[in-house]
């Protein structure tokens, strides 16, 4: 399982190549799973960039530490997660979504990692790394949208440092929301949070107030102190009642999804004594619907009418051989004479034998292997 804050095994001869492999496949799905989700909320561009680019960067990040073993599936289930939920969260969030967006986004990331069976997150330090980590990782996912949106080359006057500089400012925050709701924890190491974390974590506070007081922020927004004061209070209470339901969530969520999509790593093993007779079945199937589509076609040659609507190409008998197979209308053609009914009826009937006695011949040529694999995991869930 993926380590909490580093990789725990040594690299090998060939590793490059496969954590190579493993960064594509995360990338490829992730991807595959977020950019669509995020159009069915939102037509922004920018939006679906930052979920796709957070889910990816976390998603490589949770990955690549975690192995070969099972880095990749991991990866992609945390960074599916929070890409989707990033693409979520910029679609409904109006205007710019960064200062609100970083928070549960980090949070999430750092409480579904903390749910993983095996994770050793048992101190502040160890979650303090882990939130530098994520941090890093997200400002990584971040800044392509931020380089589209303009924000990197002008945020106050100096490039990208004070987004970047915020990731890191609330990650130290984040590290000491999910400390105090983890320090009960059997095997936690300290006692009481460091001073540093405890000061960094006090430090976006700090940062407004002393904003607000030098009268920096009344040039910029053009607000009154007693205005910037109660807006950066609530701000800062916001950021706290997210962060702390964010990691929650996402904590809970792994605790309870891990060991039911488990079952999914199982079925691996199932489905690797079941490929061939699965590929028999689809090439045998193949063959029926083929043939009979050449079937379809001579009769409408040599009996004209014999089929209401029929088709025109080899490409339309395809089709309909198909739908047949599966006992379905397709479109208006249908069998009119007593030869294409009975050719129909013939169809069926093969077909249905087919799946009937491939699954009994299947079942009982592989039972035996199927059982192995059964005693072989329960050997595994007793270790």
């Amino acid at each position: 399982m993926v380590s909490g804050v580093w990789v725990r095994f040594a690299p090998k001869a060939g590793a490059f190549g496969g954590f190579v492999w493993i960064a594509c496949r995360i990338t490829v799905v992730v991807a595959l799973v977020t950019v669509p989700f995020g159009y069915a909320i939102t037509d922004l561009h920018t939006d679906i960039l930052m979920g796709a680019g957070c889910g990816i960067a976390i998603g490589l990040g949770v990955g690549i530490r975690g192995g070969a073993r099972s880095g990749t599936w991991t990866g992609i289930l945390i960074g599916s997660i929070v890409g989707m939920v990033t693409a979520l969260l910029a679609g409904l969030i109006p205007g710019d979504p960064f200062a609100r967006l970083v928070p549960p986004i980090l949070a999430l990331a750092i409480g579904l990692i903390d749910g993983l069976r095996g994770s050793d997150l048992l101190g502040y330090r160890d979650i303090a790394r882990e939130a530098f980590v994520v941090a890093m990782l997200l400002s990584l996912g971040l800044l392509p949208a931020w380089i589209v949106q303009g924000l990197f080359s002008r945020s106050f006057g100096v490039p990208g440092l004070t987004l970047v500089l915020g990731v890191f400012l609330m990650s130290t925050g984040t590290a000491l929301a999910a400390g105090l709701l983890s320090h009960r924890r059997a095997g936690w190491r300290d006692t009481r949070p460091p001073l540093l974390l405890v000061l960094g974590a006090s430090s976006i506070a700090v940062l407004i107030f002393v904003g607000m007081f030098s009268g920096a922020f009344e040039d910029a927004y053009g607000l009154s102190n007693i205005e910037l004061g109660i807006w950066s209070g609530i701000y800062v209470l916001e950021i706290s009642v997210v962060t702390v339901t964010a990691f929650l969530i996402g904590r809970w969520s792994m605790i309870w999804l891990e060991p039911r999509l488990r079952i999914y790593g199982y079925l691996a093993d199932y489905l690797t004594v079941m490929w061939p007779p699965i590929g028999a079945f689809a090439v045998g199937y193949l063959t029926i619907i083929l043939l009979f589509s050449g079937f379809y076609g001579m009769l409408d040659q040599f009996q004209v009418g014999a089929f209401d609507d029929a088709g025109a190409g080899i490409a339309d008998w395809l089709l309909f051989s198909f739908y047949t197979s599966l006992g379905q209308e397709f479109g208006g053609a249908a069998p009119i004479s007593v030869a294409a009914r009975v050719l129909v009826g013939l169809h069926l009937i093969l077909s249905a034998a087919w799946a009937v006695v491939l699954f009994a011949a299947v079942m009982s040529s592989i039972g035996p292997r199927l059982e192995q694999v059964a005693r072989r995991h329960e050997e595994a869930q007793d270790d």
